[in-house]
């Protein structure tokens, strides 16, 4: 880094990526803010910069060995690798600037006085984490799968047994329980139950979200906001407006010929046929077999596939439901959540697989709503969006959730 550069960082002042501090600090401090920056979105620490950006310079002997061998080494848990350098200024002075990248095992922790502190970045200060960001941090590094947390309050008679035989009978081939203890033990085992010590097996969020009569009266977080506006932004007069809350697979019945067939749909296909009308248009004029050609202004299998990789890679830690709005020149799609763990937006359209929800994602690999591959971004989504409008959809992550925008191909003046 040259002197200007380091200038520049200076005259924007301490951020969600910059910390300036004296070198006279402990080392639990110096630990907590390259925590908090490995638990968010990386940044640097400029040491021998006042808070009010005054350059001081550094005074400690050896601060090169005692930030990597006791901060980095003794005190930040797991341990990260910063790149460490110095700079010297036209006074002689010297700033030791230490970057830290993202971390790909959080959370990070600061190891003192026997206990473990977890530190996350709020604007442009350090804050102990809450119960919330937690668990949103344990779920995207691994060590914590939502998708198997209990559901309180909820039986295995909120599961849909119609749906839960279809699924063991017909798609997996198997033995469908004879009885309700045998019910319990089989769902326990497969995930979508967990037992307890003090009281009945209760259901876990994927259970619910996949299986439940009627998932958001068991968590508030499940089902779809739908939201439909005519102009390019929202306002108070919207098309449409409504929470749709259904199990997210399907029913299937086998008919006497051996045909299967959907007997009830799931949350994908109700939000597909409510959303028709406004997704798409039929022609005014006949075409063939006396019948209306419809245009659809995105293509509905990007729609479609945006929407499962929404309920298959959120995160169930965060209380807000996935949401679809659709403005009068762009559809956009909302996973509460951010990017897991290394995962960011090149390697996802790349097509590089790394699923939150795992359990989730199975079972609707299971009924064939995503392929087996893992490659509905790179494969569908991208490529119809181009084909269908010349442009590419837009992907936003940010640290509370995944934002898809799909382009809309020229609506007509008289479509609402």
């Amino acid at each position: 880094m040259t002197p200007e550069e380091l200038f520049a960082l200076i005259r924007q002042g301490e951020n969600s990526g910059v910390e300036f501090k004296r070198d006279d600090l402990r080392r639990e401090q110096l630990a907590r803010e390259v925590v908090a920056f490995a638990n968010f979105q990386g940044g640097r620490l400029l040491i021998g910069v006042e808070d009010d950006g005054t350059v001081t310079g550094i005074q400690r002997e050896d601060l090169e060995h005692w930030v990597i061998d006791t901060v980095f080494g003794r005190t930040v848990h797991p341990q990260l690798l910063p790149y460490y350098e110095t700079v010297r200024v036209d006074d002689g002075k010297q700033v030791a600037v230490v970057t830290v990248l993202p971390g790909t095992a959080k959370p990070y922790v600061v190891r003192h006085n026997q206990r473990e502190d977890i530190y996350v970045r709020v604007g442009s200060t350090s804050q102990l984490a809450t119960r919330e960001q937690q668990a949103a941090l344990f779920a995207s590094g691994g060590l914590l799968h939502a998708e198997l947390l209990p559901v309180s309050g909820s039986a295995l008679a909120d599961l849909d047994r119609a749906r839960l035989t279809d699924y063991l009978g017909r798609v997996l081939a198997d033995e469908v329980p004879p009885d309700e203890p045998a019910w319990l033990d089989r769902l326990c085992g497969l995930g979508f139950m967990m037992e307890r010590t003090d009281g009945p097996p209760v259901c876990t969020i994927a259970g619910a979200v996949l299986f439940a009569h009627r998932p958001r009266r068991l968590l508030r977080q499940a089902g779809l906001r739908w939201m439909a506006f005519s102009g390019d932004d929202m306002d108070y007069q919207a098309l449409d407006d409504r929470v749709l809350d259904a199990p997210l697979v399907g029913l299937w019945s086998v008919s006497g010929t051996g045909q299967v067939f959907r007997a009830q749909d799931g949350l994908i296909e109700i939000f597909m046929e409510r959303a028709l009308p406004l997704l798409s248009a039929e022609s005014a004029e006949l075409v063939e077999h006396l019948r209306r050609e419809r245009r659809w202004f995105y293509p509905p299998e990007a729609v479609r596939e945006c929407l499962l990789n929404a309920f298959a890679h959120r995160d169930w830690t965060r209380p807000a439901e996935v949401e679809v709005v659709r403005y009068g020149n762009r559809l956009t799609v909302t996973s509460p959540g951010a990017l897991q763990n290394a995962m960011t937006i090149d390697k996802m359209l790349a097509g590089q697989r790394s699923a939150r929800n795992p359990i989730i994602v199975e079972v609707l690999r299971d009924y064939g709503y995503v392929d087996a591959r893992g490659m509905g971004v790179r494969r569908k989504i991208v490529p119809l969006i181009r084909q269908s409008t010349g442009s590419a959809p837009v992907f936003e992550p940010t640290e509370y959730f995944l934002r898809v925008t799909l382009p809309a191909t020229p609506i007509s003046k008289d479509h609402p």
